[in-house]
């Protein structure tokens, strides 16, 4: 526990309203949505400024009380599930956006602006944020960052870390750090803010970023292509890639996706499709219209029985809500859901797709796969039940051979969920022990009390 006189310190710093001590608050902040038990911290703590970031993080430091940092809480690794005897520092207070320059080409927010509230902005003067992980409509920016997040765009835009310029952050002393520039081009002094992306609040807190923008694609088309066959949809994709083609969006989803959908948003897909690709290219109106044809080409060539192209915006909004929509429906199906992201070389998307089939045969486990195809980055979704214990055994092992069979083909143990708690155990089988030394070292160099979300990501 926390004693009472650092609570009136916490209070002093953000005021009384900024400081949650109560059963129910606490419970509130004890886990995210990966699937692991939960934790409820001593307190949670709201500041309102990254003043006040700096001070609380002092001050825990100087009581060695562990801090876990949480934004909207859609993590899926176990990032933001804290410790028992620390306290969670919530974000949500500072959401405003600083500075919108459409001349530069640059946004300057607070850690806890949500990510479409933030698209939506800058969109309204004519520009563009292209990163738009699953979690948008809630998940914050300084989460995005710290989890390295991607989204549907990612195939041709990148993901968040392509768009951080510059940030400010408070390290485990509670010392405001700067790194990176308003500038196109900065090369002064370390990368720290290539440090800080995807290091899950285990190096620092965010109280400041700003974001590379960039203008809008003049034209855009999308289509849906519907296959009898996997195979044959996971062979476009690798085929469209090698014709040095980049849609916008390169999704697949796997017939027993399309249905889960179709119950759930009932979007008009096709319940007899084994298979769907859902394809967008944008750009320059004459490259759009070129290389819409060679994709839709491309798609007829290799087995698509049908390419239905969005005849306007109403159309192309209804797919991609129906692809969004996925991880909701599926979670309608079974008490439990295990959302991984297992990610490899976009040549092995064929056979990563066989190999999850062969778990779900194996282990007698449904799994739905959707997922950003484009990018190698799938999406397989087991459905289970975490109160039956053979079904959460049988799950555990299919999580690890998944994990196996990703890194076999040359591929990650995540593309955009991160490492947490949930798959910290696995780390040394990507990374080797070595990186993980290193990695520790440098982390008790930074923290040396240990006190920024311990035991995320290297396990200390």
């Amino acid at each position: 526990m926390i004693s009472k006189s650092i609570i009136k310190e916490f209070e002093t710093i953000c005021g009384k309203d900024g400081v949650m001590t109560s059963e129910v608050d606490r419970q509130n902040y004890s886990y995210d949505a990966a699937v692991l038990d939960p934790v409820v911290p001593a307190a949670v703590v709201r500041p309102g400024t990254g003043g006040e970031i700096g001070k609380i993080v002092a001050l825990c430091n100087d009581n060695s009380i562990p801090v876990t940092v949480r934004g909207a809480g859609t993590n899926l690794s176990g990032g933001t599930i804290p410790m028992g005897n620390g306290i969670v520092l919530l974000t949500n207070r500072m959401n405003r956006i600083i500075e919108l320059n459409d001349v530069d080409m640059y946004v300057r927010v607070e850690p806890g602006v949500v990510t479409a509230t933030l698209a939506a902005q800058v969109a309204s003067r004519g520009l563009f944020y292209p990163p738009d992980p699953g979690s948008q409509a809630v998940s914050t920016i300084a989460g995005n960052v710290a989890e390295n997040a991607g989204g549907l765009r990612g195939l041709k835009y990148g993901v968040t870390k392509d768009y951080v310029m510059s940030i400010e952050f408070y390290d485990a002393m509670g010392r405001r750090v700067t790194s990176g520039s308003k500038t196109v081009k900065c090369v002064t002094g370390y990368n720290l803010a290539g440090l800080m992306t995807s290091s899950e609040g285990t190096l620092g807190i965010f109280s400041e970023i700003t974001l590379k923008l960039i203008p809008p694609p003049q034209a855009s088309k999308a289509m849906m292509a519907i296959y009898d066959s996997v195979e044959d949809a996971t062979q476009t994709v690798a085929a469209i890639i090698a014709d040095k083609i980049v849609p916008c969006t390169l999704e697949l989803m796997d017939n027993f996706t399309i249905n889960a959908v179709e119950d759930f948003s009932k979007a008009g897909l096709p319940r007899d499709a084994k298979a769907l690709l859902l394809i967008e290219v944008d750009g320059h109106p004459v490259q759009v219209a070129e290389d819409g044809a060679k994709v839709e080409a491309i798609c007829r060539k290799l087995g698509a029985r049908h390419v239905q192209v969005a005849q306007n915006d109403a159309e192309k909004a209804k797919v991609w809500e129906a692809r969004r929509a996925a991880l909701s429906a599926l979670a309608r199906l079974k008490p439990t859901l295990v959302l991984e992201d297992a990610t490899v070389p976009r040549s092995k998307i064929p056979a990563m797709v066989s190999a999850i089939e062969g778990l779900s045969r194996k282990y007698n486990l449904p799994i739905g796969t959707f997922g950003h195809a484009g990018d190698g980055n799938l999406h397989p979704t087991i459905l289970t039940d975490r109160r039956d214990n053979d079904q959460w055994h049988r799950t555990e092992r299919c999580v690890s051979d998944l994990f196996d069979a990703a890194l076999a083909l040359g591929g990650t143990l995540s593309g955009e969920h991160g490492i947490g708690i949930a798959k910290s155990g696995f780390l040394k089988n990507e990374v080797g022990q070595s990186s993980i030394d290193f990695s520790r070292a440098m982390k008790a160099a930074i923290d040396p009390n240990t006190i920024l979300n311990p035991g995320k990501i290297i396990g200390c």
